[in-house]
């Protein structure tokens, strides 16, 4: 069963520890000794704790992204002290980084008792705009710095890309090293090899990870020797002292490490007036009257996740409120559509968006159908907001392997949920979109979709009304610039424009020109590098290349279309043909894909320019507009 097991290296066994489905990720203690695990796949975070013959998750806060690959707590005197304590997650998705929460371990006067954990989100420590970035571990080193394993790689799913696609990067990957200016680093301890006398000295340090290196130690010495000087040694320690009952605590660890029971000791801190030592204490009992008087242990089941209940709305008639019932199971399932989406439809934050009030949901039936089949990945408007794959936005997995009537159901519910109002869709559209697109290998791009398939503007612009979390657009300033004459704007950027501020849009404001123009790196330009741009094309033309991209498209970036005998169908920018390939940049993946020529059936260049349109509605104003512009004209070839 899917859970955290636990293995002792001096019995060589492995025993159930607690329930904890899908996907566990990552395990940690802190001070006390509590324990604190992941689910990775969902992103929910747990403290352990005993109950029954096992130990049990309990949610320790509300998650805000999605997956987790692992989990820390920060204790290190490098790091300030508001720092201390603190559970850290390692994001692959969401906003690419590692995020702090604040663990309050004293309860909260109502609900939780001292000892019941609770978090609550901190600060963002470690963030990437490498849109690779794969933070998938952190350990604080013996310098007390911050060591996180970056994954680096483009592909990370495994239901939505093959395991052996030749995308996935077998090579790169980093250790990224973090630590807190004007601090001084962590003073390392000596603890291979040293003495038995020093090690429990060791037991004193104020860091945990000093004591959990000096545990393993300790744990491959002799374990007679080992507890006859943990003995003598905590001897004078008072158990309703705070830190000497923590020094106590470390000899009753030692003791369960070496599988002696000393219940002394047990009842010595049982009985202590410090009520972290006593809750540490009652869980070394729990293991030791409880949970390995079983051979195999026991796996305390988890709760039953809470049950999503849907009503059919009254808008249905019988027959459609069954396949409504029908699509809320398919919806709940597990790596379905609620993982991503959640049971309210509002999706999560910048990565998976919103079901609600969508045009891509209640609009167009066909090309609901088309992205369910087949998936969908590249920049994409939902309710005003956008979702970028340059941000980090996986794409949406292919459901073709969902049934006629599944997927018939589950489209029919989302297209009924929350609000939203829209007709069923039934097996047979199904099934003839399915047989329409049969040949189809690879993900949809949103453009190709909105080509066959507009949103509708009136469900757009009620949707972008209603949605709080909508992406500036500036609709005026589009509007009024393609009423003004090219070369009234070129007169006007060069007057009033400045090429400084100019040159900062174009690397850092919200159009992100250089991403294309002159990404970093050995990456392949999908535009031409302005120093680059033929002197024989006029200003006005460069005006034009900006508010209206497809009217003029450079040769050596148009984008094609590649068919191949096997039914696949491949679009990008053409980087290389000769007679024996051609290669095709497409610009929702950084690693250039080859074609064959023997396998190519037909190349077809699109109308549509890799630039898409609408770009100038991202600048705040004409003064913005005039600098870009000034920065552009003046950076071309004279």
């Amino acid at each position: 069963a899917s859970g955290m097991y636990r293995f002792n290296p001096r019995r060589f066994t492995v025993t159930p520890h607690a329930a904890n489905s899908p996907n566990p990720h990552g395990t940690s203690f802190d001070y006390w000794g509590y324990c604190y695990s992941n689910d990775g796949t969902g992103g929910n975070s747990f403290q352990v704790r005993p109950e029954g013959n096992g130990f049990k998750m309990h949610l320790l806060f509300q998650k805000e992204f999605r997956p987790v690959a692992a989990n820390a707590i920060l204790s290190s005197a490098h790091f300030s002290d508001d720092l201390q304590g603190n559970f850290l997650i390692c994001n692959t998705i969401g906003f690419l980084g590692v995020k702090e929460y604040v663990l309050h371990r004293d309860g909260d006067g109502d609900k939780r008792k001292l000892g019941e954990v609770y978090g609550t989100p901190g600060r963002e420590l470690l963030k990437s705009t490498d849109k690779n970035f794969r933070p998938t571990d952190a350990v604080i080193g013996a310098d007390g710095a911050l060591y996180v394993s970056d994954w680096q790689n483009v592909i990370i799913g495994h239901m939505q890309h093959n395991i052996r696609d030749p995308n996935r990067d077998h090579v790169h990957g980093r250790i990224v090293r973090l630590t807190q200016k004007g601090r001084p680093l962590q003073e390392p301890v000596k603890i291979h090899g040293e003495p038995i006398e020093t090690l429990l000295e060791n037991l004193k340090h104020p860091i945990d990870g000093v004591r959990h290196r000096t545990r393993v130690e300790l744990s491959a010495r002799e374990p007679r020797t080992v507890i006859e000087a943990t003995r003598q040694w905590m001897q004078s320690f008072n158990a309703n002292d705070e830190k000497e009952a923590h020094h106590l605590l470390e000899a009753l660890w030692i003791h369960q490490e070496h599988s002696v029971k000393d219940e002394a000791l047990l009842n010595q801190l049982l009985n202590s007036t410090v009520p972290h030592a006593v809750v540490a204490a009652k869980t070394v009992e729990h293991f030791w009257n409880k949970v390995e008087t079983s051979v195999a242990g026991d796996m305390v089941p988890e709760e039953a996740p809470p049950v999503i209940k849907f009503s059919p709305p009254k808008h249905l008639i019988a027959a459609d409120k069954k396949t409504y019932m029908a699509g809320a199971e398919v919806f709940a399932r597990e790596a379905h559509c609620m993982t991503c989406h959640q049971a309210n439809g509002q999706g999560l934050g910048n990565v998976y968006p919103t079901l609600i009030q969508s045009p891509w949901v209640v609009g167009d039936e066909e090309r609901l159908i088309k992205l369910s089949l087949h998936g969908v990945w590249g920049k994409m408007d939902v309710n005003g907001q956008i979702f970028d794959p340059a941000l980090g936005v996986p794409p949406m997995t292919a459901f073709k392997f969902l049934e006629d009537h599944e997927l018939a159901a589950v489209l029919t519910f989302v297209r009924n949920s929350w609000g939203n109002k829209a007709s069923v869709i039934t097996p047979e559209s199904v099934k003839a979109v399915r047989e329409a697109t049969a040949k189809r290998s690879i993900y949809w791009q949103p453009e190709e979709l909105l080509a066959d398939h507009p949103l509708e503007a009136d469900l757009q612009a009620a949707a972008v009304a209603a949605n709080p979390h909508k992406f500036f657009s500036n609709d005026e300033l589009e509007k009024d610039l393609l009423a003004i004459s090219p070369t009234e704007l070129v007169t006007a950027a060069l007057a009033k424009g400045d090429a400084k501020r100019g040159k900062e849009l174009f690397y850092g404001g919200s159009a992100a020109c250089f991403v294309c123009h002159d990404p970093p790196g050995a990456v392949n330009r999908l535009a031409p590098k302005l120093t680059d741009i033929p002197a024989t094309r006029t200003p006005e033309e460069l005006v034009d290349a900006l508010l209206r991209p497809s009217d003029l498209i450079d040769d050596a970036f148009v984008q094609v279309k590649v068919a191949t005998f096997d039914g696949r169908l491949i679009t990008g920018i053409k980087i290389k043909e000769n007679d024996k390939e051609v290669v095709i940049q497409d610009p929702a993946n950084p690693k250039p894909i080859v074609i064959p020529t023997d396998d190519i059936d037909v190349i077809e260049k699109s109308k549509l320019s890799a630039m898409p349109p609408g770009l100038v509605k991202l600048l705040k104003d004409r003064q913005q507009f005039d600098d870009l512009m000034k920065y552009i004209l003046e950076s071309k070839k004279q």
